[in-house]
């Protein structure tokens, strides 16, 4: 069986070399769990200490980490060229019908960048913001975790 959703925007993030063709690799997959997980813990520590822009940060990356495991099990990873938004725009293309929460990735990586890059006019992450942030990267972390358990993606076949 192959996994079908969103095949047509993957091949186009791979010919444009936003994504590449690796081994697919479990053992990825699961270390990017486990450093969403620490990630996640630490966020939840910075948010008790005050250090909201980090908490933040660290939310946003167990996110995408997240993500990018489902993309490891498959054999792609991003490139410098697609960086975070082709794994945003990957995992949405096959996901975002069936799990919705990467429907708030886009969201989360726009307001991490404006806290990670501010300018004058721009106010750092409420605390409220960091515990959204964590939640949907909890809940990322959780179905992920729920998608690989249930061996459904096969490696990438063009």
């Amino acid at each position: 069986m192959t996994w079908t959703p969103g095949r047509d925007r993957i091949q186009r993030l791979l010919d444009a070399g936003q994504l590449e063709r690796v081994a697919p690799d479990q053992q990825v997959a699961t270390r990017l769990l486990t450093d969403a997980s620490y990630h996640l813990d630490t966020a939840a520590a910075g948010l008790d200490a005050g250090d909201l822009a980090g908490a933040y940060q660290l939310a946003y990356d167990a996110l995408r980490k997240s993500a990018a495991a489902l993309l490891a099990v498959q054999g792609l990873r991003a490139t410098s060229r697609g960086g975070h938004v082709a794994v945003q725009d990957a995992v949405t293309a096959q996901f975002g019908d069936t799990a919705r929460v990467f429907r708030s990735f886009s969201r989360i990586r726009r307001a991490r960048n404006s806290f990670e890059y501010p300018d004058s006019d721009t106010i750092g992450p409420t605390r409220d913001d960091v515990r959204d942030a964590i939640d949907t990267a909890t809940t990322t972390r959780d179905a992920v975790t729920t998608v690989l358990a249930q061996d459904v993606l096969d490696p990438w076949r063009p």
